[in-house]
Protein backbone atom coordinates (compact mmCIF):
# COMPACT_ATOMS: atom_id res chain seq x y z
CA UNK A 1 0.00 0.00 0.00
CA UNK A 2 2.97 2.32 0.44
CA UNK A 3 3.39 2.22 -3.35
CA UNK A 4 -0.05 3.72 -4.10
CA UNK A 5 1.15 7.34 -4.31
CA UNK A 6 4.07 6.68 -6.71
CA UNK A 7 1.83 4.38 -8.77
CA UNK A 8 -0.87 7.03 -9.09
CA UNK A 9 1.81 9.51 -10.21
CA UNK A 10 3.04 7.00 -12.82
CA UNK A 11 -0.55 6.47 -14.02
CA UNK A 12 -1.23 10.20 -14.42
CA UNK A 13 2.06 10.83 -16.27
CA UNK A 14 1.51 7.85 -18.56
CA UNK A 15 -2.06 8.86 -19.35
CA UNK A 16 -1.24 12.49 -20.06
CA UNK A 17 1.53 11.76 -22.51
CA UNK A 18 0.74 8.40 -24.08
CA UNK A 19 -2.97 9.17 -24.59
CA UNK A 20 -2.24 12.34 -26.57
CA UNK A 21 -3.40 11.91 -30.14
CA UNK A 22 -6.00 9.34 -29.07
CA UNK A 23 -8.02 11.46 -26.65
CA UNK A 24 -8.56 15.16 -26.10
CA UNK A 25 -7.00 16.90 -23.10
CA UNK A 26 -10.46 17.05 -21.47
CA UNK A 27 -10.96 13.29 -21.94
CA UNK A 28 -7.51 12.50 -20.52
CA UNK A 29 -8.03 14.67 -17.44
CA UNK A 30 -11.51 13.21 -16.87
CA UNK A 31 -10.07 9.69 -17.07
CA UNK A 32 -7.34 10.57 -14.55
CA UNK A 33 -9.83 12.05 -12.09
CA UNK A 34 -12.72 9.60 -12.45
CA UNK A 35 -11.34 6.29 -13.76
CA UNK A 36 -7.57 5.84 -13.74
CA UNK A 37 -5.79 5.10 -10.50
CA UNK A 38 -4.74 2.22 -8.34
CA UNK A 39 -7.38 -0.33 -7.38
CA UNK A 40 -6.12 -1.24 -3.92
CA UNK A 41 -8.11 -4.49 -4.02
CA UNK A 42 -5.57 -5.76 -6.59
CA UNK A 43 -2.74 -4.93 -4.18
CA UNK A 44 -4.56 -6.66 -1.31
CA UNK A 45 -5.15 -9.71 -3.56
CA UNK A 46 -1.46 -9.80 -4.59
CA UNK A 47 -2.33 -9.52 -8.30
CA UNK A 48 -0.94 -6.07 -9.11
CA UNK A 49 2.69 -6.00 -10.17
CA UNK A 50 5.26 -3.31 -10.68
CA UNK A 51 8.61 -3.18 -12.33
CA UNK A 52 10.94 -0.80 -10.59
CA UNK A 53 14.22 0.78 -11.50
CA UNK A 54 16.99 -0.18 -9.14
CA UNK A 55 16.54 -0.95 -5.47
CA UNK A 56 13.52 1.22 -4.71
CA UNK A 57 9.88 0.69 -5.61
CA UNK A 58 9.57 4.47 -5.33
CA UNK A 59 10.49 4.74 -9.01
CA UNK A 60 8.18 2.26 -10.77
CA UNK A 61 8.77 1.99 -14.52
CA UNK A 62 5.71 -0.16 -15.25
CA UNK A 63 2.67 -1.42 -13.41
CA UNK A 64 -0.21 -3.69 -14.26
CA UNK A 65 -2.14 -6.62 -12.99
CA UNK A 66 -4.91 -9.12 -13.30
CA UNK A 67 -7.94 -9.88 -11.20
CA UNK A 68 -10.18 -12.75 -10.22
CA UNK A 69 -12.87 -10.20 -9.26
CA UNK A 70 -15.85 -8.80 -11.17
CA UNK A 71 -14.57 -5.21 -11.67
CA UNK A 72 -13.37 -4.81 -15.26
CA UNK A 73 -11.59 -1.46 -14.99
CA UNK A 74 -11.04 1.63 -12.87
CA UNK A 75 -9.23 2.65 -9.71
CA UNK A 76 -10.67 2.94 -6.22
CA UNK A 77 -12.49 6.17 -7.12
CA UNK A 78 -14.46 4.40 -9.89
CA UNK A 79 -15.71 1.46 -7.83
CA UNK A 80 -19.08 0.99 -6.22
CA UNK A 81 -20.61 -2.03 -4.55
CA UNK A 82 -19.12 -5.39 -3.74
CA UNK A 83 -16.31 -6.71 -5.94
CA UNK A 84 -17.24 -10.39 -5.96
CA UNK A 85 -14.97 -13.22 -7.00
CA UNK A 86 -15.22 -14.72 -10.48
CA UNK A 87 -15.67 -18.43 -11.21
CA UNK A 88 -12.74 -19.61 -13.37
CA UNK A 89 -14.92 -22.35 -14.90
CA UNK A 90 -17.31 -19.80 -16.41
CA UNK A 91 -15.81 -16.32 -16.15
CA UNK A 92 -12.81 -14.60 -17.69
CA UNK A 93 -10.04 -13.20 -15.52
CA UNK A 94 -9.46 -9.46 -15.90
CA UNK A 95 -6.35 -7.63 -17.09
CA UNK A 96 -6.20 -4.38 -15.17
CA UNK A 97 -4.44 -1.02 -15.13
CA UNK A 98 -1.35 -1.37 -17.31
CA UNK A 99 0.68 1.85 -17.27
CA UNK A 100 4.24 2.75 -18.25
CA UNK A 101 5.89 6.17 -17.91
CA UNK A 102 6.36 7.77 -21.33
CA UNK A 103 10.18 7.53 -21.23
CA UNK A 104 9.91 3.74 -20.67
CA UNK A 105 7.26 3.09 -23.33
CA UNK A 106 7.85 0.54 -26.07
CA UNK A 107 10.58 -1.40 -24.24
CA UNK A 108 8.60 -4.62 -23.73
CA UNK A 109 7.57 -3.89 -20.14
CA UNK A 110 3.86 -4.27 -20.91
CA UNK A 111 4.53 -7.64 -22.52
CA UNK A 112 6.56 -8.67 -19.47
CA UNK A 113 3.72 -7.70 -17.11
CA UNK A 114 1.16 -9.45 -19.29
CA UNK A 115 3.18 -12.69 -19.33
CA UNK A 116 3.18 -12.74 -15.52
CA UNK A 117 -0.55 -11.97 -15.39
CA UNK A 118 -1.41 -14.72 -17.87
CA UNK A 119 0.73 -17.23 -15.99
CA UNK A 120 -0.97 -16.38 -12.67
CA UNK A 121 -4.49 -16.40 -14.15
CA UNK A 122 -3.87 -19.77 -15.78
CA UNK A 123 -2.52 -21.14 -12.47
CA UNK A 124 -5.74 -19.92 -10.80
CA UNK A 125 -7.76 -22.01 -13.26
CA UNK A 126 -8.89 -19.36 -15.75
CA UNK A 127 -9.13 -20.18 -19.46
CA UNK A 128 -10.03 -16.72 -20.76
CA UNK A 129 -8.94 -13.17 -20.05
CA UNK A 130 -10.81 -9.96 -20.82
CA UNK A 131 -10.11 -6.28 -20.43
CA UNK A 132 -11.37 -2.81 -21.21
CA UNK A 133 -8.76 -1.10 -23.36
CA UNK A 134 -8.20 2.59 -23.82
CA UNK A 135 -7.54 3.57 -27.42
CA UNK A 136 -3.75 3.84 -26.89
CA UNK A 137 -3.78 0.34 -25.34
CA UNK A 138 -5.55 -1.40 -28.23
CA UNK A 139 -2.36 -1.91 -30.32
CA UNK A 140 -0.53 -3.58 -27.39
CA UNK A 141 -3.40 -5.87 -26.53
CA UNK A 142 -3.97 -6.76 -30.19
CA UNK A 143 -0.28 -7.68 -30.47
CA UNK A 144 -0.71 -9.89 -27.38
CA UNK A 145 -3.47 -11.85 -29.12
CA UNK A 146 -6.57 -10.13 -27.78
CA UNK A 147 -9.49 -9.62 -30.13
CA UNK A 148 -11.88 -6.73 -30.06
CA UNK A 149 -15.28 -7.75 -28.69
CA UNK A 150 -17.03 -4.39 -28.88
CA UNK A 151 -16.32 -0.70 -28.97
CA UNK A 152 -18.02 1.13 -26.12
CA UNK A 153 -17.74 4.39 -24.25
CA UNK A 154 -18.03 5.77 -20.75
CA UNK A 155 -19.72 9.06 -19.96
CA UNK A 156 -17.86 10.87 -17.18
CA UNK A 157 -18.90 13.85 -15.05
CA UNK A 158 -18.89 17.10 -16.95
CA UNK A 159 -20.43 15.40 -19.97
CA UNK A 160 -17.10 13.97 -21.16
CA UNK A 161 -17.58 10.89 -23.32
CA UNK A 162 -14.58 8.55 -23.67
CA UNK A 163 -14.40 5.69 -26.20
CA UNK A 164 -13.03 2.35 -24.97
CA UNK A 165 -12.76 -1.15 -26.45
CA UNK A 166 -13.70 -4.38 -24.70
CA UNK A 167 -11.23 -7.15 -25.65
CA UNK A 168 -10.68 -10.81 -24.80
CA UNK A 169 -8.54 -13.85 -25.52
CA UNK A 170 -8.28 -17.50 -24.57
CA UNK A 171 -5.33 -18.71 -22.53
Amino acid sequence: MSDVQPLNALIAASARELSAGFYSRAQIEALIVHVFGVDTQLIADGTYYLIDEGESARDPVAAGGWSFRRTLYGGDQAKSGEDTRLNPANDAARIRAFFVPPHFARRGLGRQLYAECERAARAAGFHRIELMATLPGVPLYSALGFREVEPTSVRLPGGVNVPLVRMERSI
